[in-house]
């Protein structure tokens, strides 16, 4: 029986180890921490959004970097398989607004305790609190490719890993599913991209991803804690459009977060150092009407308020907190009488509304971040294997790799995917 050995037990690693299991292996997982699933139990905030229910074209979409390279690991274990999965494994699932998918429970921990229960039924060893230094290979000139023919396919091979007290365990395959460097609280230290760099590996500089961004206007401050619900956000460098989307965002003391903003940051880190262009966030803050509709909304709202002071008359188009910041940048005298002001005013004013700007300095570090963009390199991975170019029967599988997807269980799903995919070709 082959002896596979699973470096990570997250998401990747535990289902990495089963699938091995399941084609007749003999598996051993190491984890460094004291359990597993530790960045698992606080993802969506605790509840775990497991997958999308969305179409599988859908998962592609909704990658960011490298989403070609999953073509046989979405098609080979897609959204349906995991839900079915958990499902069969006792943790029951519903599907909420985006068809994001999350434990009945909305406990986290339901769907950690189906994995374990599934890793115990299958004999798998699990190793706590060890941590693995080094993978171990051997020279290997002559091997058989997967027709079935001599032919030289790397001079390296797996034959186990060194721990970090000295002690070597022997294994026939290896498979890295040590994830990123986010929320490095939760064990993410990049030793994954250490080994694989041993190994012969290329890494692509690993970089905060679904992370809240830094502003440099300092009204932000004035709205923290303020969140918008229904609005669009479009992030811009110099001419080139980036990313636009519609829903929900917060002000915070250095800038802004949320949903939207998270999903907007993927594609700020991906092109900020690409030429010295700012890039700036626009905030629609009324993307249910067009410039005509809104100034007809303006006109009957002054209407309802023409003998009041522009400040006092913005009640029914804005939350409180967010009517000084509004008053400020239109530029608008804020005791100015409504039936006074010029209709280039008001033009001008509905432009700021469908238009609000903020300047983007920074993304944030990786201690906020839900997950790391850039890892090894895929150029060095077999898509329909998951196992390395450089190195036979060593495996990568999940966040460690230069894989990255918007929120809304798109990243879970690249790890149960090339998780499944890695351990049943390992």
């Amino acid at each position: 029986m082959k002896h596979v050995i699973v470096i990570g037990a997250g998401a990747a690693g535990m289902m990495a180890a089963i699938a091995a299991a399941d084609s007749g292996a003999e598996v051993t997982l190491i984890e460094k921490n004291e359990k597993a699933g530790k960045k698992l139990f606080i993802t969506g905030k605790g509840r775990c959004n497991v997958t999308n229910a969305c179409d599988t074209e859908d998962l592609f979409a909704n990658v960011c970097t490298n989403e070609k390279f999953l073509y046989s690991a979405f098609y080979t274990f897609d959204n349906k398989a995991i839900m079915d999965f958990l499902e069969k494994a006792g943790c029951r699932l519903k599907i909420e607004r985006g068809d994001r998918v999350f434990p009945v429970s909305d406990h986290s921990s339901d769907v950690i305790s189906a994995f374990l229960r599934e890793i115990s039924k299958r004999n798998i060893k699990i190793i706590y609190r060890t941590i693995v230094e080094e993978i171990l290979t051997e020279t290997e000139n002559e091997v058989q490719t997967q027709e079935g023919k001599a032919g030289k396919k790397a001079d390296k091979r797996v034959c186990g890993v060194m721990l970090a007290d000295g002690k070597r365990l022997q294994a026939d395959s290896v498979i890295v599913c040590t994830g990123g460097k986010s929320y490095p609280t939760t064990g993410s230290d990049g030793s994954g991209y250490r080994m694989a760099e041993d190994t012969g590996h290329r890494v692509v500089e690993p970089t905060p991803a679904l992370v809240p961004l830094n502003c440099c206007e300092e009204w932000c401050r004035n709205l923290m804690g303020l969140s918008l619900r229904n609005v669009s956000l479009t992030l811009v460098k110099g001419k080139k459009e980036l990313y636009t989307g519609f829903g929900e965002m917060l002000f915070t003391h250095f800038g802004i977060t949320g949903p939207l903003v998270l999903s907007a940051s993927s594609y700020y880190v991906k092109y900020k150092d690409k030429g010295q262009e700012p890039a700036y966030v626009y905030i629609d803050l009324k993307p249910a009407l067009d410039m005509q509709q809104l100034d007809k909304r303006l006109l009957r709202d002054f209407e309802e308020n023409k003998n009041k002071q522009f400040k006092n008359a913005l009640g029914g188009l804005f939350p409180a907190k967010l009517i000084p910041v509004m008053v400020t940048l239109s530029g608008i005298h804020p005791e100015k009488k409504v039936n006074e002001i010029s209709k280039a005013e008001r033009q001008g004013f509905a432009e700021l509304i469908k238009k609000l700007p903020l300047r983007v300095t920074e993304a944030r570090s990786f201690a906020e971040a839900i997950i790391t963009q850039g890892g090894v390199s895929v150029k060095d991975v077999n898509p329909s294997t998951m196992e390395s170019k450089k190195v036979n029967r060593l495996f990568f599988a999940g966040e460690v790799l230069d894989l990255d997807a918007m929120t809304g269980g798109f990243n879970l799903q690249i790890a149960w995917s090339t998780g499944y995919l890695a351990g049943q070709n390992a």
